[in-house]
């Protein structure tokens, strides 16, 4: 693990994985890139953003300063998208070794009406895909 990308939406769950990435960094040396993926949805034109940009920068911002605070100087990404292919393409283009994110424990029904952006990744993502719990 050399470079490693981590999802961040503000959650328990992506804070959990801030964490782990935090110390895998640590021990490997490895770079680390923080992504928030501000979510589309088709409009009247095109696709437009549904959340807020604003949220998302302020969770960048937050995911900076929590790892700063174990000396870790990451790089931001606020890409607009559906979540699941955005984080997988900017993985392939940023050649990332490593994609670390949280799940939000949904039952059956929820995965299949919300989708899993962890199982996504997981399952078709290039890189070694931790899901943290």
């Amino acid at each position: 693990m050399k470079k490693i990308l981590v999802a961040y939406d503000g959650g328990e769950a992506a804070l959990k994985a801030l964490n782990t990435a935090a110390d895998l960094a640590q021990a490997l040396g490895a770079t680390v890139s923080v992504v928030s993926v501000v979510p589309v949805h088709g409009g009247r034109i095109g696709l437009d953003p549904w959340d807020d940009s604003e949220v998302h920068a302020k969770e960048l911002t937050e995911a900076r300063r929590l790892l700063r605070e174990r000396g870790i100087d990451a790089a931001l990404l606020e890409p607009v998208g559906e979540p699941a292919p955005t984080i997988e393409r900017i993985a392939r283009e940023g050649e990332f070794d490593t994609i670390i994110l949280g799940s939000r424990h949904l039952n059956a029904l929820e995965r299949v009406l919300q989708g899993s952006v962890s199982e996504h990744v997981a399952t078709h993502a290039d890189a070694t895909v931790v899901v943290v719990r």
